[in-house]
């Protein structure tokens, strides 16, 4: 296959932890061609087709250069058999007109993963509430007086903006109520950005555990991202403990609850993000923890996320196979 990622700039790449690269390694192993382009590289001009300024490269196996590559070229993007959206959050404007821009290439014959309607339809918080019987309490509200009334039942809250990642923005306040207001002002923005607050799950201390989902199914092993001293947050980039761990019977049943349904709508790798028992995010645009998990347990998650794609690929050429 000749497979285009569309990610951050290559230079960017952290190898040693980077899950697009850990994808990119085992296409090249399986004998597949790699392109890259980024999102301001796509392209679409009156009466044509989406295009994009593309890279092709060959991994080296070494550290650093990791890459080598030929001359740039302007490529349409249905000439390529699968196109694979890695670009990491947060989901803004450009994002957003580049799943616009993927699926216009989807018209016209491009496969692209994860499909670009399901990654507007699904923002990584928000998606939860579809799933009321697997998250603790939640609202979503602009309203400060809600989120009042909502600390005022549970007492010890988490508060945090629907557009985060990686950890950013997220508070807690307990019973005390210390600085609730100011914070309720410093996320919705005196009432013009909507925001998240949920009950504080103790159970963080024992991680927040990424669970992956690809083509519907669950990987084994999950990776519990454990805070440090005294922060709430388990994201490894705030600082958590990755540590890799087997589903427990509870993780798996929600993983196989739900996997089917989200890969039904075009979402072949997903990443659920569970505290405890409670499902707390469904990360779609660029799931991570390969090499970590991979790393620690031996188990090839690259390989099973490339016999995915192959799978989808193969279905989508001969869908009454």
């Amino acid at each position: 296959m000749h497979i285009l990622f569309v990610a951050d700039p290559l230079e960017s790449f952290q190898t040693y932890k980077d899950t697009t690269f850990s994808m990119m390694r085992e296409a090249q192993r399986r004998g597949h061609q790699i392109a890259v382009c980024e999102p301001r590289q796509l392209l679409w001009q009156q009466g044509g087709v989406v295009q994009a300024q593309t890279r092709r490269i060959t991994l080296t196996g070494l550290a650093d250069p990791w890459f080598e590559e030929q001359p740039s070229a302007v490529l349409a993007l249905h000439s390529f058999d699968a196109v694979i959206m890695r670009k990491d959050p947060p989901f803004d404007s450009e994002y957003f007109y580049a799943t616009h821009l993927l699926e216009q290439a989807e018209r016209e014959g491009a496969k692209v993963f994860n499909k670009p309607r399901a990654l507007r339809d699904h923002p990584e918080k928000l998606a939860i509430m579809e799933f009321p019987q697997h998250i603790g309490p939640t609202l979503v509200t602009r309203d400060a007086q809600a989120v009042r009334a909502f600390h005022a039942e549970h007492q010890d809250i988490i508060l945090k903006p629907l557009d985060g990642m990686g950890g950013m923005g997220i508070f807690r306040v307990k019973a005390d109520g210390l600085n609730l207001g100011s914070i309720i002002e410093t996320l919705n923005r005196e009432g013009a950005q909507s925001l998240m607050v949920q009950k504080f799950l103790p159970a963080i201390t024992q991680g927040d555990k990424r669970v992956l989902v690809i083509g519907g199914v669950p990987v084994p092993f999950c990776l519990a991202r454990i805070p440090q001293g005294g922060e709430v947050r388990g994201n490894l980039a705030a600082g958590g403990l990755g540590v890799a761990q087997p589903l427990n019977d509870a993780d798996r049943a929600m993983a196989q609850a739900m996997g089917p349904t989200l890969a039904a709508r075009g979402l072949l790798l997903v990443g659920l993000d569970i505290i405890g028992t409670h499902l707390t995010e469904i990360n779609v645009t660029s799931p991570t923890c390969f090499q970590e998990i991979s790393d620690q347990t031996g188990f090839d998650v690259p390989a099973m996320f490339v016999d995915a794609l192959e799978a989808a690929v193969a279905a989508s050429v001969h869908p009454a196979l």
